[in-house]
């Protein structure tokens, strides 16, 4: 279970609080508690959440961390997410390597970041039990620089401001977090051209993973060249998908 924010949350108090602040995006993201207590975002103007409604923390967790990132058992890992989000990812490997179980270079691309103020709100390092990550969090979330930050926790950061239609890197990965809103809302973001720049992206041996396991997203990352397996996915979901490139 998700250590919780003290005491209970009102979702009206939420609703206020985000209708309340300045920036021109807040009519389209509204909060959203999920099943294991931990906090997401609504796009409205979408109706897709930016987690699973059945726990944002257990699906982050089930999909790219334990069959993602543990998966690979190395003791340094290269990481690329397509869609940061509300940075969840990013917090739970970050963990990870201040436990000590490896050392993480992790670039990100996000065209759509979220606002410091749905970021602060949502406080996902409190939620985690984190609070003091919070800062060096809200710093790499949100102050946008040229290259990487410099090496911190375990963990160097790299946010690119991009669309994955535009990447065009060549065996920088080891694991790529596929984590962009689902093929009926985002269509664009699951075709054979961008499963092919993924493939292109990883290493030999590595792995894309996604909470998607649709029979066509399935066929267009085989078509691309991945071998895919089928993997239980997390709470409120059958399936999910990984799929490797081989040596």
């Amino acid at each position: 279970m998700v250590p919780g924010p003290t005491g209970a949350l009102n979702s009206t108090v939420w609703a206020g609080t985000f209708a309340a602040m300045a920036d021109g995006s807040t009519s389209e993201l509204s909060p959203l508690r999920t099943a294991d207590g931990s906090l997401t975002l609504r796009n409205t103007a979408l109706d897709e959440p930016y987690h699973s409604v059945h726990g944002a923390v257990q699906e982050s967790t089930h999909v790219f961390i334990k069959n993602g990132l543990e998966h690979l058992a190395r003791p340094h890992v290269d990481v690329l997410e397509v869609g940061l989000g509300t940075g969840l990812n990013l917090l739970l490997t970050w963990i990870r390597c201040l436990e000590g179980k490896c050392t993480v270079g992790y670039t990100a691309l996000e065209p759509f970041p979220v606002s410091p103020q749905h970021l602060s709100a949502l406080d996902h390092c409190a939620d985690l039990a984190w609070p003091g990550l919070h800062a060096p969090f809200m710093e790499r979330m949100t102050a946008f620089r040229q290259g990487p930050w410099e090496p911190f926790g375990g963990l160097r950061f790299q946010l690119l401001q991009q669309h994955v239609q535009e990447f065009q890197e060549e065996g920088v990965a080891d694991v790529i977090y596929f984590d962009a809103f689902g093929p009926p809302t985002q269509p664009d973001m699951w075709t054979s051209d961008v499963f092919r720049r993924m493939y292109t992206a990883l290493r030999p041996g590595g792995v894309l993973v996604t909470y998607c396991a649709k029979g066509e997203v399935r066929r267009t990352m085989q078509a691309a060249g991945f071998t895919v397996e089928r993997l239980p996915g997390p709470p409120g979901k059958r399936e999910m998908l990984r799929g490797k490139k081989e040596v």
